[in-house]
């Protein structure tokens, strides 16, 4: 009797569970298009005519909006995003490499070194994860300015101070995983301290590594209020560049706005696609590990 009950709930249990993977299904494709849609929305109305952008923002170009590459042709020439997409590819780029560096040197000797200022300086680099940019921004502006930082050399020490908050609380969930005799091994062969983290360490940090380095690539590439506080108008990144397309009296030019987006966007969404595998391998690793 017991053998066919068992029997009997198992059908059950596969239909239920067939049931909730439809739902699941249909729920996440839903949140998908939601998501999906602004961005078809602005490729979409970038090659339109910016008069009937306003008027006509979800209809598909025709012969009649159509402006062809026009759009791009205008939004480069007025914002001079060339130089702009220099400006953030230098920001992003160095600022990535050194918080990568640097916090995944810190969160290793948190981990290891077993003492009451490093469980301190840990739960203060958690804290950082917390603690509204709202809060710090006009002190920030501030400091800045006293120590000459408004330049693409000077945010990108600003950038690391941000970003090593989530970076090191990532980062030192995964260290724990890492067995200590590899290390001791490296140090009996005569590996120093760093030769022993660059050789030993940093290799098997590699899928969090990456983890860290997409979301703030991501999150550099696209931020706007830092920039616009620390290097005001002198050097403009591709989100400062972009507004500059507002004119007087409120009115923008939403052909030209339309192209930069697209051009803005487009690097990090490409960026994103390639490494997303790592994003998911990384965070689950550094959370089911840590």
């Amino acid at each position: 009797m017991a053998g066919k009950t068992e029997k009997q709930e198992e059908p059950q249990m596969m239909e239920v569970s067939k049931g909730t993977g439809m739902l699941m299904t249909v729920v996440f494709s839903v949140l998908a298009v939601i998501f999906i849609f602004p961005i078809v929305l602005v490729f979409m109305n970038s090659f339109k005519s910016k008069l009937y952008i306003s008027d006509r923002p979800f209809a598909l170009p025709d012969s009649e909006t159509f402006a062809g590459l026009g759009n791009y042709v205008d939004g480069v020439a007025k914002t001079g995003l060339l130089k702009a997409a220099g400006y953030s590819i230098f920001i992003t780029v160095f600022s990535v490499a050194l918080i990568v560096l640097f916090t995944a040197m810190t969160a290793w000797w948190l981990t290891r070194v077993k003492s009451r200022i490093s469980t301190i300086l840990y739960y203060i680099f958690v804290f950082a994860m917390i603690v509204p940019f709202q809060m710090v921004m006009f002190t920030l502006s501030k400091v800045t300015d006293t120590l000459n930082l408004g330049n693409p050399v000077g945010i990108i020490f600003v950038y690391i101070g941000f970003g090593a908050g989530l970076s090191v609380f990532m980062f030192a969930g995964f260290v724990k995983a890492i067995p200590v005799s590899l290390e001791e091994a490296a140090m009996i062969d005569g590996c120093t301290p760093i030769q022993t983290f660059f050789r030993i360490v940093l290799p098997v940090l590699k899928p969090t590594a990456i983890t860290v380095a997409i979301l703030n690539a991501m999150w550099i590439w696209n931020d706007y209020l830092l920039p616009l506080l620390v290097l005001g108008s002198d050097y403009q990144t591709i989100p400062i560049a972009v507004q500059y397309l507002r004119g007087g009296y409120g009115s923008v030019d939403m052909g030209a706005m339309m192209g930069m987006l697209v051009l803005a966007i487009l690097p990090i969404i490409i960026f994103y696609l390639g490494c997303q595998k790592y994003i998911i391998k990384g965070v689950a690793a550094g959370a089911v590990k840590g």
